[in-house]
């Protein structure tokens, strides 16, 4: 497996080295916690106060498109951007952070997602005021849309539609593919080289499908196997019950330094913390807006609330539930040369359930990888649309994403997940800059929903009655009246 690593050139890993010290400096983390905690007070803590209003808006049935046809549903939407969220940085990344940061870094990944939630619903909000119809008759958009319809900044939307194709379709898709490999090489001894391989076939077979066959796979795949894990961690917590509230204790404790169980110090758990929450949740770094964005939904609030909705469910839920079955096993161990990322976690499951955990595990990680496999292409997709039309360029770059599936399986684990570090930083800078620039419009955009429900009506968007002008909107009625300045 590690031989196809020999054909990476040393420039490219000595790049990814100096660049992940430079872009995951004090000055990154300081970015998503200042951003995070300026969006929570700008929403009034959106994402504590609107809690409930989240579930009542992912039940919604989609609005029907002006072809006849029904429209991605919110949960659909939800369900494609819960694919990508929902996936290795779930277990292997978790494991990952635990060892490297120690139990304090679980406290870290839970912070990111308290104040990333509301970063979040920022950026799904905005990618649906500022979403364009596409060929199939629904709807495509994403922090490239609104970087040049909201700021007037084409070039910083280009730059940011190659970060995302780049890091999505290919880097963390070479995550995901990795994962899966290794943890059918360890649980069943199978080459690589055939994970590769039928990966690849597989991954194919969907992407040629379309939007609507990868929101109809993740729909179905991303709750069933949710529900799954979360309900294997709840017979771990049952069996060792009297250890769930020293457990807790440690992370706090661990958190603050207070309890050094790795040796190091408490930089390393904030790091491993919001480095694999970020790599996890995805909030901020201008990702799920992408999936918000093909959803037809009356008002822009609705998928924001959608998207804050999948931070809780992805940290909170599935990243919790690896952490307490990891803190739980009693072979772990801390430290840059103790065992990492799946191997970990399973590990941990064959201690509290026997050889079925690994071969439960085996099954979740290659589910939970697959949907986000397909989930990643389809981020990719969007961005290149917004780049070109053209067709030939389209078809390139499909065969590059089931090349690139085949080379993550086949290399080194720790290449793919610190090129990934890389690439999903220069995304969130670029992404982050951005909503905070545009921040007024999704606050009035807020305003106006919040007025709305006030009234008892159904809340309805209508670009032309919120107090600030917009421009640029093409799918919310105002093209005819109010020109796009593109």
């Amino acid at each position: 497996m590690n031989n196809f690593d020999n054909y990476i050139p040393d420039w490219f890993k000595s790049f990814v080295s100096v660049g992940n010290d430079l872009i995951w400096s004090q000055y990154l983390i300081g970015l998503l916690i200042t951003a995070g905690i300026f969006f929570t007070i700008g929403s009034r803590f959106v994402q504590i106060r609107w809690f409930p209003e989240m579930f009542r808006a992912l039940g919604e049935k989609p609005e029907t498109l002006d072809n006849g046809k029904k429209g991605i549903s919110p949960f659909q939407a939800f369900a494609i951007s819960a694919g990508s969220r929902v996936g290795t940085g779930n277990i292997a990344g978790v494991a990952t952070a635990i060892v490297l940061g120690g139990p304090g870094a679980v406290f870290w990944m839970w912070l990111i997602a308290m104040i990333g939630a509301a970063s979040a619903f920022i950026e799904a909000t905005l990618a649906q005021v500022y979403k364009v119809p596409d060929k199939e008759g629904g709807f495509r958009g994403g922090p490239a849309y609104y970087i040049t319809k909201g700021l007037n900044q084409k070039w910083l939307g280009i730059v940011f539609a190659v970060l995302i194709t780049v890091t999505f379709a290919f880097v963390f898709n070479t995550v995901q593919s990795n994962t899966i490999a290794e943890s059918l090489n360890t649980q069943y001894s199978i080459s690589p080289i055939v994970t590769g391989l039928v990966l690849a076939v597989l991954t194919a077979v969907i992407i040629f499908g379309g939007v609507r066959s990868i929101a109809k796979l993740s729909s179905v795949i991303v709750p069933v196997m949710a529900l799954i894990y979360i309900g294997i961690v709840l017979v771990i917590l049952v069996i060792n019950y009297d250890q769930i509230i020293p457990m807790l204790g440690t992370i706090v404790k661990s958190a603050f330094g207070l309890e050094q169980v790795t040796g190091g110090a408490v930089g390393a758990a904030v790091l491993q913390g919001i480095k694999r929450g970020l790599f996890s949740n995805e909030a901020g770094m201008g990702s799920a807006p992408n999936a918000a964005a093909t959803a037809a939904a009356p008002h822009p609030v609705k998928q924001g609330l959608i998207q804050s909705l999948g931070v809780f469910f992805d940290t909170m839920l599935v990243c919790t539930s690896t952490a307490i079955m990891i803190l739980l096993y009693s072979g772990l161990r801390f430290g840059e040369k103790a065992p990492q990322g799946v191997e970990v976690t399973q590990s941990a499951l064959n201690e509290h359930l026997g050889s079925g955990g690994g071969i439960f595990l085996t099954v979740a990680i290659t589910l939970f990888a697959f949907s986000s496999l397909v989930g990643n292409y389809y981020y990719g997709q969007s961005n290149i649309e917004f780049l070109s039309k053209n067709k030939p360029l389209m078809f390139v770059f499909r065969c590059l994403v089931v090349v690139l599936v085949f080379v993550g399986a086949v290399v080194k684990t720790e290449t793919v997940w610190s090129t990934a570090d890389l690439f999903m930083g220069l995304m969130a800078v670029v992404n982050l800059v951005s909503i905070i620039g545009l921040s007024n419009i999704a606050f009035a955009v807020m305003k106006d929903y919040r007025l709305q429900r006030k009234q008892g009506k159904k809340p309805i968007f209508r670009p032309e009655e919120l107090e600030i002008n917009l421009f640029g909107i093409e799918s919310w009625g105002m093209n005819k009246k109010n020109k796009s300045l593109y």
